[in-house]
């Protein structure tokens, strides 16, 4: 293939390293841990192997790591009640509720009654207005990786034509304020653009973040684009096959013109919880009145 592989699981570690070498001084500093506290609902699979993904990772970076299972059945008022607790707890720095909840949970209201300035998924109301008016924020993990990994790989983003595929508030919106940020020229399109093809022809930088599997195809992508594949799609099990493959949302096999870009798996899904603990560190830096260190 002739473009260049982003190696998103490499750079994730050398970010979490960089994470845990910064925590002693910040023990030093204040005399206790930075802390997470991660609440899970429900028996959902793919969020319990995650949740323990984060477990593993703050504790390997030196951080305390809190974690609340509750039972499907938990009422709305009574995840808002332990989220109030958190928010009041000195130890913890970082709250962080796995979604999806149970239908009978407004996820909005249990984002809402948490501290911004402990919400470091960056999904709060607060954290996504400073984020649009250029305020320092608490930025969503997912975006911030994607930027983190553009930037190493271009440097200066300034004046690019970049085009976002997805519009969530999760990733697409905040994607966009991100690269606005930083100076390029930024269209958030989606399933509904008209004619999407061209409008992803014409971009330097393409993050795709719709959901569908392979739905960005290789003649969609100009010769010499950068392209941060966002999606994780499964698909059906083949003859032979216990379980189906996993694609993005591009059609990574058609893309070798382009000058980089993220393999699925590999790329995107590893800086989630490298950015989550970065997040955290500088969550608590800021509650300690400290300046974040430099970089981070």
């Amino acid at each position: 293939m002739g473009a260049t592989i982003i190696d998103g699981k490499a750079f994730a570690a050398g970010l979490r390293e960089k994470v845990g070498a910064l925590v002693p001084a910040f023990v030093e500093a204040t005399g206790r841990i930075p802390g997470l506290a991660v609440v899970l609902v429900g028996e959902d699979p793919a969020s319990e192997i995650y949740v323990r993904s984060k477990d593993r990772a703050a504790t390997a970076a030196g951080m305390a790591s809190f974690e609340y299972w509750r039972p499907a059945e938990t009422s709305e008022q009574g995840l808002i009640e332990l989220v109030e607790e958190l928010n009041a707890d000195d130890n913890v720095d970082g709250i962080l509720v796995q979604l999806p909840l149970p239908d009978h949970i407004d996820d909005k209201a249990v984002i809402a009654a948490i501290d911004p300035a402990k919400d470091v998924d960056g999904f709060h109301v607060v954290n996504a207005g400073r984020l649009a008016v250029g305020e320092d924020a608490l930025v969503p993990c997912t975006p911030l990786g994607c930027l983190m990994l553009l930037k190493d790989r271009l440097g200066d983003l300034a004046g690019l034509e970049a085009v976002v595929v997805g519009r969530s508030n999760i990733v697409g919106k905040p994607m966009a304020q991100l690269l606005l940020g930083e100076n390029c020229t930024v269209t958030l399109a989606h399933s509904r653009t008209r004619d999407l093809a061209d409008v992803v022809r014409r971009a330097d930088i393409v993050v795709a973040a719709v959901g569908r599997p392979e739905m960005i195809r290789g003649d969609w992508l100009k010769d010499g684009a950068v392209v941060i594949d966002v999606g994780i799609n499964r698909l059906e099990a083949q003859p032979g096959e216990k379980r189906g493959k996993l694609v993005g949302d591009v059609a990574f096999a058609e893309a070798d013109h382009v000058r980089a870009i993220t393999p699925v798996p590999g790329g995107v899904g590893p800086m989630t919880i490298a950015v989550l603990l970065r997040n955290t560190l500088v969550a608590a830096h800021a509650r300690a009145g400290l300046v974040p260190p430099e970089g981070l």
